[in-house]
């Protein structure tokens, strides 16, 4: 009886037995293909509510992404939130690398107007100091137009609608009158003639009566030309700024997402977290999502060098600083011209205003600190020989003057203009190909592997086999990743924009091309910006030729620095810093042989008559 009972016992523990083996390798299974990594991915990059990653693989997933054959740690909620998640990763990305480039464009755009600021208000107190010292009588109804022109050329800097030719002819207009009534006929009711249609007759006719010679002409050709490249240079950079915002905010196509979500997500659906995608695979990617971005390569090459040519024009030569410097003597030569010629000024202004004042009293310049060198009495008023420029008499001897130009208001003022340009043309050189390179810019470091086992999209590999496409939309056709169907309108708009720009550009300042750049970007960088160089024509050639500018005893017995030129001495205005005397000029040795006769002359007279 027992024997029949045993072997149903053996049966039974033998059912168990198999039972208990089959449960332990389905929960070792189960172990397996564990969802944790997944989740632990999705929690550390923040994709989305980590309740819609599962505990475990689903068999039965219905995915558009993310498809393939077995188990899968996604559903579809995980994919939405994929694609979010790669959308914002993907902008954030491009936003750090575009972030220098703005970041440069912004500071210098801001470091050059603080720049022009600075010289406009050391232009202006360089005159206005003129005029009080040496046309004291005119000076307190002549310095509201001085801020007039100076304000003016600022805003025409910054890039308003203003003409220089007409700011600075209107300066001339306005101060006819006070040069008429005040240094060639002081004799004259200055104050009635101000305020009644005398004043504006002498307006009305200043430029063709031509009272102050060629030196209003000269002065408004230097500004305009100088001027006009600063001003171009600063709204470039503003153009540069607008393309560089439409580019942030550019908007990534459904395609594209796709793309993205495949290439970096779609390998933790098989629990493949730590797998980095091919460099292959990512360009094709990228260069899919960014073909309209980098159809702005092109163009902004051109833009780019058009910045490099303005800033040459700007700064290479000392343009801007030359031409503002030299308002005063233009001003000075001005006035002086104008008292040399009273007489026939004064019977051309009684024939076609009405207004009989007889012969002028004075006719000299009112300060014996002013000289003639350029003007004679003789040469008839309407084709006066204008004054050699000034930039050609001072590019020699600005070198004294590098300490009056810093990079911008600050505690050590260091810098100059031309410093300040070298130093964005530097910078400038790394950005040429942004566009272009961007793709290749988000496909390196650690997002991505060049080894064996990389991602491909479908499969781990150990290569990317696919084509590899190039930039533009064009070579998209081929791209085996992404599909482009048409261009960004937005970025389409912003290319014939810059294009349109760089067309202007190129019209408006057709010699850009043939400005001289300069051969080295890197000398004058930190470490020697406080210190003069050969390139900026700090030091002496050694052969004593260069004019250097000389100092020169005042009627009051004091020192003061002459400019070049022939102005009048130079007074310290508020905000200038003073400019160094060093060594004299050729006029000052050749006099001081003739000085010391005629003191030796007056002592031998002396001694004689007592």
């Amino acid at each position: 009886m027992s024997r029949g009972i045993c072997p149903r016992v053996n049966s039974c523990g033998s059912f168990w037995i198999l039972s208990a083996v089959i449960f332990v390798a389905s929960v070792i299974d189960v172990d397996a293909y564990s969802c944790h990594e997944v989740r632990t991915a999705f929690q550390l990059r923040q994709v989305g509510p980590l309740h819609r990653v599962p505990e475990t693989p689903g068999t039965d997933v219905d995915l558009l992404v993310c498809k393939h054959q077995g188990p899968s740690c996604c559903t579809r909620k995980m994919e939405e939130s994929y694609q979010f998640a790669v959308r914002r990763e993907t902008l954030h990305n491009i936003h750090s690398y575009s972030y220098e480039l703005e970041h440069l464009l912004s500071g210098h755009l801001d470091a050059f107007q603080d720049m022009f600021q600075y010289l406009l208000s050391f232009s202006q107190g360089h005159l206005s100091s003129l005029l009080e010292v040496t046309y004291f009588s005119l000076s307190r109804h002549a310095l509201p137009h001085v801020n007039q022109l100076f304000s003016s050329l600022s805003l025409y800097l910054r890039g308003a609608n203003v003409s220089v030719e007409a700011s600075v002819h209107q300066f001339f207009n306005n101060l006819f009158p006070l040069a008429y009534t005040r240094l060639i006929n002081p004799g004259i009711d200055g104050s009635m003639m101000m305020g009644s249609e005398m004043g504006d007759c002498l307006r009305m006719i200043r430029q063709d009566l031509n009272p102050f010679g060629p030196h209003p002409a000269i002065m408004a050709q230097e500004l305009a030309g100088a001027l006009g490249a600063g001003r171009q240079l600063g709204l470039a950079l503003e153009e540069g700024l607008e393309v560089m915002n439409a580019t942030e905010h550019v908007s990534l196509s459904k395609e594209c997402v796709k793309g993205l979500v495949k290439m970096v997500y779609c390998s933790h659906c098989r629990g493949l977290t730590l797998i980095k995608p091919c460099v292959g695979y990512c360009l094709n990617v990228m260069r899919g999502c960014l073909a309209s971005v980098s159809e702005l390569d092109q163009p902004w090459r051109r833009y780019t060098s058009l910045l490099e040519q303005l800033t040459h024009a700007m700064a290479g030569r000392h343009s801007l600083e030359l031409a503002l410097l030299g308002v005063r003597g233009h001003v000075n030569e001005a006035l002086l011209y104008a008292q040399l010629h009273g007489p026939l000024i004064t019977a051309t202004v009684d024939k076609v205003c009405g207004l009989s004042t007889g012969e002028p009293t004075s006719i000299q310049p009112t300060s014996p600190e002013v000289t003639t060198s350029t003007v004679t009495s003789s040469s008839p008023l309407p084709s006066a020989a204008p004054s050699k420029s000034l930039p050609e008499q001072w590019l020699g001897q600005l070198a004294h003057l590098r300490s009056s130009f810093p990079l911008k208001p600050s505690k050590n003022n260091k810098h100059s203009l031309r410093t300040l340009s070298r130093e964005f043309l530097m910078y400038l050189q790394r950005y040429k190909s942004f566009f272009a390179a961007l793709p290749e810019m988000l496909c390196e470091g650690e997002n991505v592997v060049d080894d064996s086992t990389c991602w491909s999209g479908d499969d781990v590999v150990e290569s990317y086999t696919g084509r590899v496409v190039g930039n533009g939309l064009h070579a998209q056709r081929q791209n085996p990743e992404v599909k482009v169907r048409s261009p960004n309108p937005t970025l389409a708009e912003v290319k014939e924009r810059l294009e349109r720009f760089n067309q202007e550009t190129q019209e408006r300042f057709p010699k850009l091309g043939q400005v001289e750049a300069w051969d080295e970007l890197g000398s004058g960088e930190e470490g020697s910006s406080t210190d003069c160089d050969d390139e900026d024509g700090c030091q002496a050639s050694g052969d004593g030729q260069r004019e250097t500018p000389h100092t020169e005893a005042s009627s009051e017995g004091k020192s003061i620095a002459r400019q070049p030129g022939g102005d009048s001495p130079r007074e310290n205005p508020s905000k200038p810093p003073s400019v160094k005397v060093i060594g004299g000029s050729a006029s000052a040795s050749w006099a001081r042989p003739w000085s010391l006769a005629l003191l030796c002359a007056a002592l031998c007279l002396q001694w004689t008559l007592f």
